[in-house]
């Protein structure tokens, strides 16, 4: 999986490739740059093989255009910038999809524009995690001190008495000086719901719902928990059953 940004830079000039990477370490330091190109043939090789986020295109290269170098794909999905010392290209760049259109000699300000939007229109096409606790945490005080947990890790809770226990996706368990009723206030109904007096449950680890006067249920750390008769039937509704 990416986690940074990836530039690619195709222009004919090495001093215009210099100058490009001279403003993105100036004023986007956080970004990489990590290919140069000089021509259609070399940016065809790469772009063939790798998935960029922004192109920095030069429209004329020593063995063709930008345009040339585009028709041969059905589909580029990186953020295309444009530079050319030429109005007339304008038209063409927007028809093939272009983020921006930068003239020569390039402004500080229209550049840090361009890539802001680029860097924008990234962000905006990213997937939505489907998971609505994925960047949800908890911070469970212990006795050592307090840990900090995802929601989404939590399989199930267990009441003992004034003690919570926490058991978790990757099999740790943590004990907390709080009742159940506490954390069951306190997490989201939406994914977690008490099965039992003794069992809070997370239900997006629920694999398996055993029949029964109130049933069972099997966890995805493999635990077998008691369902409550009187919590049953909403237990059932609220996972979109009936008995």
């Amino acid at each position: 999986m990416k986690t940074k940004t990836q530039i690619c830079i195709i222009d004919d000039e090495k001093h215009g490739r210099d100058y490009i990477a001279l403003l993105l370490k100036k004023e986007f330091p956080e970004i990489e740059i990590n290919f140069e190109a000089s021509s259609v043939e070399e940016a065809y090789i790469y772009l063939t093989k790798n998935t960029p986020d922004i192109l920095f295109l030069d429209i004329r290269l020593n063995d063709g255009t930008a345009f040339d170098l585009l028709s041969k794909f059905r589909e580029i999905s990186a953020q295309m910038i444009f530079i050319t010392a030429f109005e007339n290209f304008a038209i063409q760049a927007i028809k093939n999809g272009a983020t921006d259109y930068l003239l020569k000699p390039i402004k500080k300000i229209d550049f840090v524009i361009a890539v802001n939007k680029a860097l924008e229109n990234i962000k905006k096409n990213q997937p939505v995690s489907t998971n609505p606790l994925q960047d949800h945490k908890i911070i469970l005080s212990t006795l050592q001190g307090f840990r900090v947990i995802g929601i989404a890790d939590i399989v199930r809770c267990e009441a003992d008495s004034s003690y919570t226990t926490f058991y978790l996706a990757n099999k740790t368990k943590i004990m907390v000086s709080k009742t159940l009723h506490e954390f069951e206030m306190t997490l989201p109904d939406l994914n977690f719901f008490r099965i039992h007096h003794k069992h809070l449950i997370n239900v997006d680890h629920l694999q398996e719902y055993i029949k029964g006067r109130g049933g069972q249920v099997v966890m995805s750390d493999g635990s077998v928990l008691d369902v409550s008769f009187r919590r049953k039937n909403d237990f059932l509704h609220k996972i979109g059953n009936a008995d």
